[in-house]
């Protein structure tokens, strides 16, 4: 008897975080675009490198957007790279919590497009 209960114990505690982990993994919060300056781009990390970014959207830099890129999207990571410092049109994904292996921030970039400044 004890031990069917162990097993039930265990049995519910897997499907738990089970499913939080595919809740994670899976489940987005919001998406949308957003548009600026790219201000900074790295490959940044100690246990886990991730690719990290910034996006000013004012004229002092004082509003930014940090976001951060999957190493699966390696055409985003690319096409930042040569970006940097130029007016970008971002899509990006919020999820509800981020892995450590993923990147710092809850946006996540899944498309990047050089965009004409509305400043010059």
């Amino acid at each position: 008897m004890l031990r069917k209960i162990i097993i039930y114990v265990v049995l519910a505690i897997t499907l738990v975080i089970t499913s939080y982990f595919l809740f994670v993994y899976y489940a987005s919060y919001s998406d949308g675009v957003r548009s600026g300056q790219l201000i900074k781009f790295s490959h940044k990390g100690v246990m886990f490198k991730t690719w990290e970014g910034e996006i000013s959207q004012g004229l002092s830099g004082s509003q930014t957007f940090s976001f951060s890129v999957l190493d699966k999207d390696q055409t985003v990571v690319q096409e930042l790279k040569e970006f940097e410092g130029q007016y970008v049109k971002v899509t990006y994904k919020e999820r509800y919590r981020t892995f450590p292996w993923w990147g710092d921030t809850k946006y996540f970039v899944t498309d990047v497009q050089k965009d004409k400044s509305p400043f010059n």
